[in-house]
């Protein structure tokens, strides 16, 4: 009973496109399976195996990751809990981000490193083409057209499938997609911080997905979670969910019940007083 509740409560946002691959509109972010700080080994790792199989179980069908968290630990750990993988479920992962130690992160988009980065992911998560390949951020130092050329070259080895983008903003989305086929975005989003509404809204009108990161963003939520029986956090996501037929929230956790009550948000319905509501915060 348990996991048929978290099945229908998965796959009551709908679904969304990948490309030409269909996934629920709730998926599941993967950076917060490591250590403090995002790097190392998480202290619990049985428990954020047990989260991973979880995920899948409770219906979640898109998982998103990256080289850089941990860095390596999350592409081990998702292997490991879930590989071989069933049939729909799509690993997104991520390159183009170095961490030289704990909540430090740097750029290297240099298409060498670009090629390494995807090769060695490929050998973390065992496969043999990655459905999802992001960009993970802009490099200053190195032409996001050389960047994104390196993983075009890349999709035609037959190694990524799909190419993402991630931390840009709207002129260098349009410069990446006069150089590759973009399906979706990667940025900060939640109520709080609405910054790239102007991208949710190409992302719609393109039919790319859009991924919010730390969707969980605050606002004045209590009263209506109370309405709805609910929590802010889960609000919030219900609120990304109406925002735009674009948004892919990805909340992560490391704890089962806090996944658990990220995925009830599908089963919240706002109305458009109380979508504009919260909208004017």
């Amino acid at each position: 009973m348990a996991n048929e509740r978290l099945r229908s409560s998965a796959t009551g946002a709908g679904a969304i496109r990948i490309g030409d691959i269909e996934v629920e509109r709730l998926g599941f972010g993967a950076m917060r399976i490591t250590g403090p700080g995002i790097w190392g080994p998480p202290r619990d790792r049985d428990g954020c195996l047990a989260l991973l199989k979880r995920a899948v179980e409770g219906g979640v069908n898109f998982i998103d990751t990256a080289d850089s968290y941990g860095p390596h630990v999350s592409e081990e750990l998702i292997a490991e809990a879930l590989h071989p993988y069933p049939d729909g479920l799509v690993i997104a992962t991520k390159g183009g981000l170095v961490r030289p130690g704990p909540s430090s992160w740097q750029p290297n988009c240099h298409p060498q490193h670009l090629r390494q980065a995807c090769e060695a992911s490929l050998k973390r998560l065992r496969l043999d083409c990655i459905t999802l390949y992001q960009l993970h951020t802009v490099d200053p130092r190195v032409p996001l057209e050389d960047s994104l050329g390196e993983l075009v070259r890349l999709q035609q080895e037959g190694k990524i499938r799909y190419i993402g983008v991630s931390n840009e903003g709207a002129d260098q989305l349009r410069r990446a997609r006069r150089v590759a086929t973009i399906v979706s975005v990667q940025n900060r989003y939640n109520i709080g911080d609405r910054a790239d509404d102007e991208i949710v809204d190409i992302c719609a009108r393109e039919r790319m997905a859009f991924i919010p990161w730390a969707p969980l963003g605050s606002g004045r939520l209590a009263a209506t979670a109370r309405k709805h029986n609910a929590t802010p956090a889960q609000v919030a996501l219900a609120w990304l969910l109406a925002r735009s037929p674009a948004m892919l929230p990805i909340p992560g956790t490391s704890s089962i019940a806090h996944f658990d009550e990220n995925m009830q948000a599908a089963n919240i319905r706002l109305s458009e007083s109380e979508f504009r509501e919260i909208a004017l915060g």
